[in-house]
């Protein structure tokens, strides 16, 4: 089997001395993986960071075993953020929500589309408000759409409209951005609940029903938002 393809380096690891496996999102394959020879070369080295989108050529010779890839660099994302550590937290973390996600060897064009749309993003002044309806976005597209419309209530609280989510065991409240769809201007405390009403949710219905941890990765990136 050989096949080319464009794709974004979602995670890597040493595999042995001059070798790394590392995991991609193609175009045209969705999620795959394999070893690449050379890895630990100076010039290979470079490109192999998490985010960066390359040209991937893949082989093997039995479809049970894990192939060889070939790459080439198209676009360096990831050092266009190296002066911002809350930027490459989010990268690690939304890198890790699409290895997590997301089916081995099963196209998805919305959701490589979704990463192309994602480093777009990260150069927009309100960056952290639009990540998170990102987060939602791909949500949806692996079948788990919260949509908060259908599930809160509202009360008047000081002439202040205020949004919540009651269950019988407590009343959750609901950044209004969210619900109000705004992305500009959200204090940091209402980013900090945000993502964590992403997570939460995410953690809940997805991870722990799969016996999935928890990206430690994005829960640095929320920490950064911690008041």
């Amino acid at each position: 089997m050989y096949w080319d393809d464009t794709a974004y380096l979602i995670f890597i690891k040493r595999y042995s001395e001059n070798s790394a496996i590392a995991e991609f999102y193609t175009k045209e394959h969705g999620k795959c993986s394999g070893i690449i020879f050379g890895a630990t070369s100076k010039k290979i080295k470079n490109y192999l960071l998490i985010g960066n989108k390359l040209h991937i050529s893949y082989s093997s010779k039995n479809e049970d075993k894990i192939g060889y890839i070939k790459i080439e660099i198209i676009k360096a994302n990831t050092p266009l953020f190296f002066e911002s550590k809350k930027k490459l937290l989010c990268i690690s973390a939304a890198m890790q929500l699409i290895k997590l996600l997301t089916v081995e060897n099963q196209k998805n064009s919305k959701i490589f589309e979704l990463i192309n749309n994602y480093f777009e993003i990260l150069k927009d002044m309100n960056w952290v408000e639009k990540y998170i309806f990102w987060e939602l976005n791909l949500l949806k597209l692996i079948g788990f759409d919260l949509d908060l419309n259908k599930i809160i209530k509202s009360e008047n609280v000081n002439n202040e409209v205020r949004y919540f989510i009651q269950s019988t065991k407590e009343k959750k409240y609901v950044p209004n951005f969210l619900i109000e769809l705004k992305t500009e201007g959200i204090e940091k405390n209402n980013l900090f609940k945000g993502l964590k009403l992403v997570g939460d949710y995410l953690e809940k219905n997805i991870l722990k029903p799969n016996n999935i941890t928890y990206p430690i990765t994005r829960l640095e990136f929320l920490n950064q938002f911690k008041v």
